[in-house]
């Protein structure tokens, strides 16, 4: 009797053991999917796009309005939420801006020019409007939606980044084309493809028109908004979680470049080797370039700063690759122009999926810093100029 009780015993022990390993377990999933969801979604929405597109006769249109009206609510959230002082103490940062702005062109072209000479030894290695993409992708400015989006999950200094967004797509139209000409001024065989088109007003007018529609007049009314309605609209973003918009406009951005992607048969095109490097060098160019941005602001910046300033430098805007690519060269096929934007196409999703990983781990740095600071009983924790900064 004695021994079936030790055995009936050791058995509860065992379920109560087995019980607590899958409730862990299950309790750890849940986390994940919490705190990840951002990237399992958009793993979906890939999924989707390569499966079902929108027919190419509506492809125009579907872009136009995505594209406006994703980055107007992006902006539009950032508008209600940011404080009007804290964004025009950091337009003064003019140090802050210079930093960023010489990595954003200068160091990133400089070292996509390095990986293309190397790539460009052999004409046989890589398509030659690949290789171009990758010097448009490298002198491409900072991206409006994802680093903001990112920076504020990421409890970085939303409105820094905002305002880099702002100045670097301001002076896209200025720097690129200057860029790209002086690169394909080297000689190379790959710039052979090319017959430039100098259509330079064509790209100024594009590029403030977005500017216009999509980052300042939704930013303007965003902050009119939070003046003219401040209780109300704190309730809406904080209370409400409406601050989640920009997560599902960045999800529609993503979704609207692949289905776009996928339907023009760009994959298709090109060598599956090839895509594969192309993978792995966007990877291995995002992780240089902002392992640079790193180590090079560390030294003078705060973390809330340094944060915003990691997502800026290594992130590219492919809502300007596009149109970029699209009018500063003439007598392009649609199959050459897929290949030419196929680099920047998946720089990202790499960057996004990358930026959505290094929120968990930027947030846990800001927490040291914050439990720290407790400890040393220096008060309440340090905002990037909104309300709460929440994972969202």
């Amino acid at each position: 009797m004695a021994k079936d009780q030790d055995v009936s015993s050791h058995k509860n022990v065992d379920n109560k053991s087995n019980h607590t390993k899958r409730q862990n377990l299950v309790n750890n999933l849940k986390w994940l999917i919490k705190d990840q969801w951002f990237l399992l979604a958009m793993g979906i929405i890939i999924l989707i796009a390569s499966q079902v597109q929108v027919p190419s006769s509506r492809q125009p249109i579907k872009r136009t309005i995505v594209t406006y009206l994703s980055v107007s609510i992006i902006f539009f959230v950032n508008g209600c939420t940011l404080s009007p002082r804290v964004l025009l103490a950091n337009y003064k940062k003019w140090k802050i801006h210079a930093f960023v702005q010489l990595q954003c062109y200068l160091v990133t072209s400089a070292l996509a020019f390095a990986i293309v000479s190397l790539c460009a030894t052999s004409p046989t290695f890589m398509d030659a409007w690949l290789l171009i993409g990758f010097l448009i992708l490298g002198s491409a400015p900072t991206t409006m939606s994802s680093n903001v989006v990112m920076t504020r999950q990421a409890h970085g200094n939303t409105a820094l980044t905002v305002v880099q967004s702002v100045i670097g797509n301001f002076l896209c139209p200025f720097l690129t084309p200057v860029l790209l000409q002086m690169y394909l001024s080297s000689g190379a065989w790959y710039s052979d493809v090319l017959v430039s088109g100098d259509n330079y007003a064509e790209i100024y007018r594009r590029v403030f028109k977005q500017l216009g529609l999509s980052l300042f007049v939704p930013m303007a009314i965003g902050q009119v908004v939070q003046y003219v309605f401040p209780a109300p609209t704190k309730k809406v973003f904080v209370d409400w979680k409406m601050m989640k918009l920009s997560s599902f406009a960045l999800l529609a951005l993503v979704w609207q470049t692949f289905d776009q992607a996928f339907c023009s048969g760009a994959f298709d095109s090109v060598k599956a080797s090839n895509i594969v490097f192309i993978v792995f060098i966007d990877i291995a160019l995002y992780f240089l370039w902002l392992s640079i941005c790193f180590a090079a602001s560390t030294a003078w910046l705060s973390k809330q700063d340094i944060i915003a300033c990691c997502y800026c430098c290594p992130s590219k805007a492919l809502s300007m690759v596009v149109p970029l690519s699209s009018v500063m060269y003439i007598n392009v096929s649609a199959v050459d122009l897929s290949k030419l934007q196929i680099p920047a196409i998946i720089f990202q999703a790499v960057q996004v999926a990358i930026g959505g990983i290094l929120t968990a781990v930027f947030r846990g740095w800001i927490k040291q810093t914050e439990d720290d600071n407790e400890r040393n009983g220096e008060g309440e924790r340090k905002q990037d100029g909104g309300w709460s900064q929440e994972s969202v």
